[in-house]
């Protein structure tokens, strides 16, 4: 009887450890929650205080059609203070979705760099759970929320502004040019702020001992490899904006499908299924055409970009040096197929919850829900 109580001691360290593994899980959860209560429960009062408004809102003058009520706006279409808040809402839409979804991009991110050992989702979501424990699964959040909520800010924010800008500018150019151009140069901007936060987020999440999040994970990776100009981050030398090109490669494609996806889709939605103008529906209906173009745009985009990511996170993880290097590492076959399933399962409903996030929060400041080009361009693509 000692015998036996003396080997359940020395073991005292086995019923020791689901206690700390839960405490780590509750942690992880209650970070995401904590993320998602400004969207979910603030959105109105959250906007005002960034943006600065006083209580009184300013009035627009025209009365809105969505079910007789004013129009009252926080600001007016295309002001400073409306990218602004296209930008702000950008930043949470984006960094809350990305946040809630990290288990799924660890996983993604393994499956790319170890394909043979994660060769599936739910064996692979069993090897991280045994071998590196429960807190593993959200390795890597601080980079999918600050650097993703950083991304799409500029990505939302600055879509609207280019939109705007070359739909006055190209007056007779078709309305895909105009989607096409406009995702382009936004995501050109967004992705330059957001090399370096994926650069430490895919470190972190494929090797554990690297650092544990952003604050120990930036002044690591620029110690050893540095922060070089632009000219010599984009060849062979290994620093925060190695990776910059590949995504490119990756993002400006995807941006590029998925906002003119869902601009079509959204069109498409209101004239031959709903048959109704935007201004004439109601909020829900608003909302509800945005999820549905939203997941379509995500989807095909998805498709699109799935080899640059491949490449992308074969160079962050010195799984080669040169874009073409990695190409023959992967196959080229590969890059169209690897992990495909999981970013499928990821982006579509990601992309579906940031249309909805944001467009939640410009009908709630008064705002027409996204789609459609400024009244000028419309009328001269009529008229044409």
């Amino acid at each position: 009887m000692s015998q036996l109580t003396r080997d359940t001691n020395s073991l005292s360290y086995i019923p020791q450890r689901p206690k700390q593994t839960t405490l780590e899980l509750l942690f992880s959860v209650s970070l995401c929650c904590t993320a998602a209560i400004p969207i979910l429960d603030s959105f109105r009062g959250f906007i005002i205080w960034v943006l600065g408004f006083d209580r009184a809102y300013m009035i627009c003058g025209e009365e809105s059609k969505m079910r007789g009520a004013e129009g009252r706006r926080l600001c007016e279409e295309f002001s400073p203070a409306y990218y602004g808040l296209c930008t702000v809402g950008g930043m949470l839409s984006a960094g809350a979705t990305h946040l809630a979804i990290t288990p799924l991009d660890v996983l993604k991110v393994n499956m790319q760099v170890d394909p043979i050992k994660y060769n599936r989702i739910g064996s692979g979501f069993s090897i991280l759970w045994r071998e590196q424990g429960p807190y593993s699964l959200w390795r890597g959040w601080s980079g999918k929320l600050f650097g993703y909520g950083i991304q799409g800010g500029c990505r939302f924010g600055l879509y609207e502004y280019f939109k705007k800008l070359y739909s006055d500018v190209l007056i007779n150019q078709n309305r895909s040019t105009i989607f096409f151009l406009s995702s382009a140069s936004a995501q050109v901007f967004a992705d330059i702020a957001l090399c370096p936060f994926e650069a430490v987020k895919v470190r972190v999440q494929t090797q554990p001992r690297f650092a544990k999040g952003l604050v120990d994970g930036f002044p690591k990776l620029y110690s050893t490899e540095g922060l070089a100009g632009y000219l010599t981050t984009l060849s062979n030398d290994c620093s925060l904006y190695k990776g910059l090109l590949p995504l490119w490669g990756r993002n400006l494609p995807f941006a590029m499908i998925m906002f003119t996806t869902f601009e079509h889709s959204v069109d498409l939605v209101y004239h031959k299924v709903i048959h109704k103008r935007k201004e004439d529906c109601s909020i829900v209906q608003q909302l509800g055409v945005t999820c549905l173009a939203g997941y379509a745009a995500g989807a095909v985009g998805t498709v699109v970009s799935n080899p640059a990511d491949n490449i992308v996170s074969s160079l962050y993880n010195k799984k080669a040096n040169s874009v073409m290097q990695a190409v023959r590492n992967i196959g080229f076959a590969n890059l169209f197929t690897r992990s495909l399933p999981v970013r499928i399962t990821l982006v579509g409903p990601v992309i579906t919850l940031q249309w909805f996030f944001y467009d939640t929060i410009k009908v709630l400041s008064g705002l027409p829900s996204s789609g459609g080009l400024t009244r000028r361009l419309e009328e001269a693509n009529l008229s044409a």
